[in-house]
């Protein structure tokens, strides 16, 4: 099974790019982020037409998330589901199961600055993805993926250069805290099962040519339950797909399961 997680940063700015993109690599899940689409406009039709189902959690201008996927598309809800009443406000993660594969698409909050009301929402959010998996899922017996833009740099490793984030969002002792308490819980960030080095990312700025000049963060991550991890073969980042004409500042990331 080939899961994939991307940030498009704007669906309908890039689902030419989308769909060619599944045409190419013919991913059995695609998980997307940042659609920026209302849920009425998000477009089923055309993925239908390529031999997909698709799920989506939207508001419109701002963030939203997608399931999409050729090997069914069932349970599906948005939200969390962590025993608080609150909802979360954003459209920011949406589960399905798909091939018997529990799936979590996610766009954590950006935090902005350090000490900011979205710094302290996105702590916050990490927490509630905690407990909504410690609450709904065993790591050890259940197949299951949380995918997507964590907008978390997991270690040094993960920037272009540590000195030029000091003081800054992405990675703070707080929030790579909260990725590793997922960690505890028996899911895997499959990347560095494969890949010890450093300089390997996943987004670039747009602005003053970062991509080129390698100057970017591994921010968007596929953990794996402990139970689905036995399975991976290989997981890649499509360093292509941030290349050409309107590209998402996101690379997709893959990662191919041999489930049995």
């Amino acid at each position: 099974m080939r899961i994939v997680t991307w940030n498009v940063n704007s669906l309908k700015a890039r689902i030419d790019r989308v769909e060619a993109w599944i045409k190419a690599a013919a991913p059995d899940v695609l998980c997307l982020q940042e659609t920026k689409m209302a849920d009425e406009v998000f477009p089923h039709a055309r993925f239908e037409a390529l031999g997909y189902q698709s799920a989506h959690h939207g508001e419109g201008r701002w963030n939203g998330v997608a399931i999409i996927s050729r090997v069914g598309l069932d349970d599906v809800r948005s939200g969390f589901a962590d025993g608080r009443t609150d909802p979360d406000p954003d459209a920011r993660v949406l589960w399905a199961t798909c091939g018997g594969v529990r799936l979590a698409s996610c766009y954590v909050p950006n935090g902005r600055e350090v000490d900011h009301d979205h710094y302290r929402y996105k702590l916050d959010w990490l927490g509630r993805l905690h407990d909504d998996l410690a609450t709904n899922v065993d790591p050890t017996t259940s197949r299951a993926l949380v995918v997507g833009d964590f907008n978390v740099a997991p270690d040094d490793r993960d920037v272009w250069k540590p000195a030029a984030f000091e003081g800054l969002t992405h990675v703070t002792a707080a929030e790579r805290a909260a990725l590793h308490r997922l960690e505890t819980l028996g899911f895997v960030d499959v990347f560095r099962e494969i890949y010890k080095d450093a300089g390997l990312h996943s987004w670039w700025d747009y602005r003053g040519g970062a991509f080129y000049k390698r100057m970017g963060m591994r921010i968007d991550l596929v953990y794996a339950s402990v139970a689905a991890l036995t399975a991976l073969d290989f997981v890649i980042v499509d360093r292509n797909e941030r290349k050409g004409e309107k590209p998402s500042d996101h690379a997709p990331v893959v990662a191919d399961f041999s489930f049995l």
